[in-house]
């Protein structure tokens, strides 16, 4: 991709304000060529595809800021423009983890590795592989247990470790380390995103060809010492954050997020194939990044100025709402005079031929609607989603009590792949939106302050459909074992089983929730009409009640 520099950016990015109908021509041109800058820069493969964290992100956020700068924004981050957070990425092998078997060291991720779960205890010992004596580290060799099972669905390899290793523990093992002696691949490897609760003792696999070498006289006697060293493991994304000050009462809130999949190493990618490719996502969402820029131009010197404007360009969106729950949480206004929040994601790809714009959270005020049709003046068709709730930022603004409106021109086949590039964007028809974001905006200057409502609630993920779903809204950003709810809708069958907004999820049937992909996997294994046990913890107290599904 062509990479356009700094400086000329600059000059193309300079918009004088025009009355004749030439001028009007002029400044039209001007913000579709500033609209193309704007999205071939940040979709470039020299960002490569501005996932949360990288360098690619801090070369997206210094562009998103200096182009705020340029048009007068005043810095409203916590430092600067920025507003960092942490994104928990899970967990990670410490330098201080080891482990040696009669003097020769492993070399960890190679020949070993400790389980997430495994405590922090130093051990030195003498144990026999076939003898489990009390306080003695106990070896068991997978091969039985991976014959058994390997005609069962439902088998869960790792759950049998985690609970065999309690009940090591409970019959006197001071450690339990594992092998594989048969030629099954058991597929195990460290979970950095394994959320299962610590134990307390440590828990190690030995893989195949070091088992080979040191285990292969079940009644030697070694001389090892180990010791597991378990990190949380965690990267820094920032929210990008601009304000013009108007001297009112209220602040309007408008956002879109920047961040994307980078090489797809967070499991988001709908790559198909093995490629290692960059994921630039021109659409996703550099469209929305750079509308959000050109509608600080145009606000910078609109007159409407019966409210405050604040612009947010998010990061943190594609690993589950990150940057916009954490600005929420932290704001750096008082939210509570938030009149409402706009959001735009995903509007490069408007088809010139039916002109189909999906408008959501309408139903979060009961001004929207009228607001909506009588600024239409391009003649979009509109397709309405009521909820507040969604796969994207308006999502925690409504989570306040917000009123909420979402800007959103369709999914398309290069959704979440290396193709979504600036070469497929619509231009015209992003330029067509900005104008009608603006004329709502507009018409609204002179209202008063919008009414929220409260609407039904939708799933925030676009990644994976199953056949049941619990109804709730998943806290993504929930770092703790299980999964924590966000939102419950009323009349779900979470909601039916008693939970609430906060609860966390602990237990499917038989199956344990630690995490959000472990979550995803046992919803897929449930069908409509199946009805199955919930455990879930409220505050200190863990109850339980029945899910139909």
């Amino acid at each position: 991709m062509r990479f356009t520099s700094f400086a000329t950016l600059v000059l193309s990015l300079l918009i004088v304000a025009c009355s004749s109908q030439q001028k009007v021509g002029k400044t039209n041109t001007q913000v579709i060529t500033n609209l193309k800058a704007h999205v071939q820069y940040l979709a470039d493969d020299k960002l490569e595809g501005r996932r949360t964290g990288s360098e690619g992100e801090k070369m997206a956020m210094q562009y998103i800021s200096s182009q705020f700068s340029s048009v007068g924004l005043a810095a409203k981050g916590t430092d600067g423009y920025y507003q960092p957070f942490d994104v928990n990425d899970g967990k990670q092998i410490n330098s201080g983890t080891f482990f040696t078997i009669n003097g020769n060291e492993l070399n960890a991720g190679k020949d070993f590795f400790p389980f997430p779960y495994s405590s922090s205890q130093k051990i030195e010992a003498l144990p026999s592989i076939a003898i489990q004596e009390i306080e003695m580290p106990w070896f068991f060799d997978l091969k039985d247990v991976l014959e058994e099972n390997k005609n069962n669905p439902h088998f869960d390899l790792n759950d049998y470790i985690y609970n065999n290793a309690k009940k090591a523990k409970e019959r006197g093992a001071s450690a339990v380390i594992l092998y594989n002696s048969t030629a099954t691949d058991d597929k195990l490897q460290f979970n950095a995103k394994d959320k299962s609760t610590p134990l307390t003792i440590p828990v190690f696999y030995i893989h195949k060809e070091t088992a080979q070498k040191y285990f292969k006289d079940p009644a030697a006697a070694l001389t090892i010492k180990f010791k597991a060293d378990i990190g949380e493991k965690k990267r820094v994304g920032h929210n990008v954050v601009g304000y013009i000050d108007n001297g009112a009462a209220t602040t309007v809130v408008l956002g879109a997020h920047f961040d994307h999949l980078g090489y797809g190493e967070d499991g988001n990618s709908r790559n198909t194939t093995a490629d290692h490719a960059i994921h630039n996502g021109a659409d996703d969402n550099a469209s929305g990044t750079a509308a959000l820029i050109e509608l600080a131009r145009i606000l910078k010197q609109s007159k409407a100025k019966n409210n405050n404007y604040l612009f947010i360009a998010f990061s943190g969106e594609e690993l589950g709402l990150f940057g916009s729950k954490y600005y929420v949480e932290n704001p750096t206004i008082d939210l509570k005079k938030v009149d409402y929040m706009i959001n735009m994601d995903m509007v490069g790809r408007l088809n010139d031929s039916t002109k189909v714009l999906t408008l959501g959270g309408i139903g979060t005020s009961p001004t929207w609607g009228e607001a909506i049709k009588t600024t239409n003046s391009q003649n979009f068709i509109f397709k309405y989603d009521s909820s507040g709730t969604g796969p994207s930022d308006h999502t925690s603004f409504y989570r306040k009590d917000i009123p909420v409106l979402f800007y959103f021109t369709g999914l398309h086949t290069d959704y979440h792949k290396p193709s979504d590039d600036a070469d497929k964007i619509n231009y015209d028809g992003q330029w067509k939106i900005i104008q009608h974001v603006n004329s709502v905006i507009e018409s609204l200057n002179d209202k008063g302050r919008l009414v929220f409502t409260k609407t039904r609630e939708t799933q925030t993920s676009t990644n994976a459909s199953f056949r049941v779903t619990m109804g709730i809204m998943p806290d993504y950003t929930f770092a703790g074992t299980g999964v924590r709810a966000d939102g419950v809708t009323e009349g779900r069958p979470g909601a039916k089983a008693g939970l609430k907004t906060g609860d966390i999820i602990l237990q499917l049937g038989e199956y344990n929730i630690t995490s959000m992909e472990s979550y995803m996997q046992t919803l897929g294994k449930f069908k409509k009409g199946d009805k199955t046990k919930v455990k879930y913890k409220r505050g200190n107290e863990v109850l339980e009640g029945t899910v139909e599904f």
